[in-house]
């Protein structure tokens, strides 16, 4: 019996206007090289990734096509148009999936935002692992800096930070319960604020936390491109498998 793989599922199919680009920020250019490339990369570093989805805007064609014009690390990248929500656009890449998964081949999904190009194969493998063993994962790091606020504006508490993380992505389920999730979410024309909001309603698996990393940043404004390429610079493994990719 062939061994089930794991899907990586990168969406790429905003807009993000707020990075001032002209063009989607995702295809902006990277420590030599277009900004989600390095996510897919990452993903393709994974040994039990065995499928590789890149969720892309139709006008975006061209630029998803200068992004796979080289091989992602032997991995061939599948491309699916997204829709008009984040939600959509996972919908769409786990119907592009779905005969994989019903048939055993793929057991989980991980699905990342292509925004944030630094992370790593370790928490990507990390989340993986926790998601097999639980049901679900999502990595994050403590949020240390976070109080409640009333209708008033008036400060109520500070919260307990061992309890509150800033959520990152990957995040990572069991493949056939996601999928069930998300139909019976587009039946109920429910919209979550993110995968786990909507496995949290349709589905009784368990969210396992994950620490993420520091790194794991996403790409919003400007001088997140400026600090990305300052990290870049520091791992010249990294920087070299770019300019030889």
């Amino acid at each position: 019996m062939v061994e089930p793989k794991a899907a990586g599922v990168v969406l790429a199919s905003g807009a993000g206007t707020r990075v001032g680009a002209a063009l989607n920020k995702v295809y902006l250019p990277l420590a030599g090289r277009r900004l989600v490339s390095w996510s897919l990369t990452a993903f393709a570093r994974v040994p039990d990734v065995g499928v590789l989805v890149l969720v892309a805007r139709p006008q975006d064609d061209e630029l998803v096509a200068s992004v796979l014009e080289r091989e992602v690390d032997g991995v061939e990248v599948e491309v699916v148009h997204g829709g008009e929500t984040r939600q959509d656009s996972e919908l769409r890449a786990l119907r592009h999936l779905a005969g994989r998964i019903d048939d055993g081949a793929i057991d989980t999904v991980l699905l990342h935002d292509g925004a944030r190009p630094l992370v790593s194969p370790a928490l990507i493998t990390d989340v993986l692992r926790a998601a097999r063993e639980h049901g679900g994962a999502i990595p994050g790091l403590p949020a240390e800096d976070i109080v409640a606020v009333g209708d008033d504006g008036v400060v109520l508490a500070e919260q307990d930070s061992a309890t509150l993380v800033r959520a990152q992505t990957p995040q990572g389920f069991r493949a056939a319960p996601l999928l069930a999730a998300y139909e019976q979410a587009a039946r109920e024309r429910f919209l979550g604020t993110d995968t786990a909001s909507c496995m949290e309603r349709y589905s009784g698996l368990p969210v396992h936390w994950v620490r993420g990393e520091q790194r794991n940043f996403k790409i919003t404004y400007p001088h997140d491109l400026v600090v990305a390429e300052q990290v870049l610079a520091t791992e010249p493994s990294r920087a070299g498998a770019a300019r030889d990719g």
